[in-house]
């Protein structure tokens, strides 16, 4: 991998760079804020996230990726630039990027990515499926005549491949993710306890006392919104246990996807993953037991892996070194 080589996970949440030699270099939310009165970017990435839901009308905190891919071209090329021109300041050539995309990713959905790329700055687009960018970055090695299982949950999506000899046997891409457990989370406690919070305010919950454990662990936390009965502000405490039922709701569906899988698998690699367990990656990864409720229903050891948040775009990064071995889900896009 050169210097200026850049492996990027594009995520409905978070984007994410990474270059050999530096680690990651970047990390900021996929949000963008727009003053609509003129068009104007106000902010981007950390910052912007940081104006969500504390803006005046005028001001529009967007978020320009929808279920793992572009929903908004022009927004996501401005992210993309800023965050491309922040990463390569002091670089006088531009880079080779590598964009990770979900597994079921369509060519109209690819080529959106890499026009905002190419746009943004970059001289040459490589495209890497996000299950096998998570493997290169979990350490598997991919490479073997070995069945391997990856589940990335990501923020809009959640992305489920049998991998084999640098290609997929069998996978899957869902919109599914990090992100529906919040949107739960918030009807769940508005139907409940009449309570209406944001996004940031159930995602929060559920990093702080979420759980797929039904037992054996309960912590609680504060949590702020609006009494939808009395329009005022208001303030409730809620335990792990509140919150089990919309967390299960949700990982119940990732759990089927795994099991279609898992059953389109053949015989032999199945036997593999069972052998070898299933490697769990993305920030859905680090949910209190989701790793053990998916032992248990499935029966096969589910491990997290090191650094789950980034074993994508470091994978993206690492796989400019395997370019011309992987079977499949890694090309050079730029001429595409």
């Amino acid at each position: 991998m050169a210097a200026n080589d850049i492996g990027i996970d594009l995520g409905t949440s978070t984007v994410v760079f990474y270059t050999e030699d530096k680690g990651v270099i970047l990390k900021e939310s996929t949000v963008i804020a727009v003053d609509t009165r003129n068009d104007t970017v106000l902010a981007i990435g950390n910052k912007a996230f940081e104006m969500t839901g504390r803006t005046p009308p005028h001001i529009q905190a967007v978020w320009p990726l929808d279920g793992g891919v572009i929903s908004d071209y022009i927004l996501t090329r401005e992210i993309i630039k800023q965050l491309l021109v922040k990463a390569t300041s002091s670089r006088m050539v531009k880079p080779r990027v590598c964009v990770c995309v979900p597994a079921a990713v369509t060519e109209v959905e690819a080529d959106a990515v890499v026009e905002a790329v190419q746009s943004a700055g970059a001289r040459q687009v490589f495209l890497i499926d996000e299950p096998i960018a998570a493997a290169i970055g979990a350490g598997l090695d991919i490479m073997r005549p070995i069945g391997n299982m990856v589940v990335d949950i990501g923020g809009g999506t959640t992305d489920i491949a049998v991998l084999s000899m640098g290609g997929k046997v069998q996978s899957t891409s869902i919109k599914i993710a990090g992100n529906n457990i919040d949107e739960a989370i918030v009807k769940h406690i508005r139907a409940r306890y009449n309570l209406n919070i944001g996004p940031r305010m159930a995602e929060r919950a559920k990093i702080e006392v979420g759980s797929c454990k039904s037992i054996g662990y309960s912590k609680e936390c504060v949590i702020k919104g609006m009494n939808v009965i009395t329009s005022l502000p208001q303030s409730i405490t809620i335990y792990t246990e509140d919150l089990y039922e919309p967390i299960i709701e949700i990982a119940e569906q990732i759990l089927d996807a795994m099991a279609n899988v898992l059953e389109r698998t053949p015989p032999e690699l199945a036997g593999d993953v069972y052998e070898e367990g299933i490697i769990l990656t993305g920030g859905g990864a680090m949910l209190n037991g989701f790793a053990e409720y998916l032992t248990k229903k499935t029966n096969v050891l589910v491990k997290v892996a090191e650094n789950p948040q980034n074993c994508v775009a470091i994978g993206a990064g690492k796989a400019f070194a395997l370019e011309g071995k992987l079977e499949a889900g890694f090309r050079d896009a730029t001429s595409l």
